[in-house]
């Protein structure tokens, strides 16, 4: 019994303060909300929208005419490789990282795309070699839903001029050089 009552203060002592761990998740609570994604944003309603050429050469602009552009086409000749840039005009946060997915066409492609700063806000651009087969997916005459995860889907009414600026741009490329054109062989001459 004797060594209960010298135990006893012990545990009573003990039981006075919290044990560690609940402490130590007390002095490093963060004050501050964590920062996350955006709220995704809606799909926007792309009825009546259009491709039109822009002012400058080798770009496309599509949305709702005289309304503020929803993507856009570039063909960018940097070095040999011409590229095919693209541009989905939406909200994106500070140095995110996405996939773009074009389906349509019978093709499916998945491009990256990242948010670049312009001025004061962060949008959606890439760029990828014009002659990635990918590319194809806009040669065709259908509709094309381009998706950037949180940046909704935009349908891409059916048009020609995609697939007329990927051709163009894919033209751009280095022509063969003069002897891979001499080694071709020559027609066969007329006998008559």
């Amino acid at each position: 019994m004797r060594s209960l009552v010298h135990v006893l203060p012990i545990v009573l002592l003990a039981a006075c303060k919290p044990p560690a761990s609940d402490e130590y998740v007390e002095r490093t609570r963060i004050d501050g909300g964590a920062e996350g994604p955006s709220e995704p944003i809606d799909s926007p309603d792309s009825e009546g929208a259009i491709w039109a050429p822009a002012d400058k050469d080798g770009r496309l602009l599509y949305g709702k005419p005289g309304e503020r552009p929803l993507f856009a086409l570039e063909c960018v000749v940097q070095g040999a490789e011409p590229m095919l840039a693209y541009t989905r005009f939406a909200k994106a946060d500070v140095h995110a990282k996405a996939v773009l997915a074009l389906i349509g066409n019978s093709h499916v492609a998945r491009l990256p795309i990242d948010a670049k700063r312009v001025g004061e806000v962060w949008r959606w651009e890439g760029a990828a070699p014009v002659a990635d087969p990918r590319w194809d997916v806009l040669t065709g005459r259908r509709e094309v839903e381009a998706t950037v995860p949180g940046a909704g889907s935009v349908i891409l009414n059916p048009s020609a001029l995609p697939g007329e600026l990927v051709e163009n741009c894919r033209a751009l490329a280095d022509p063969p050089s003069d002897e891979a054109e001499s080694s071709e062989p020559s027609p066969p001459e007329d006998p008559a």
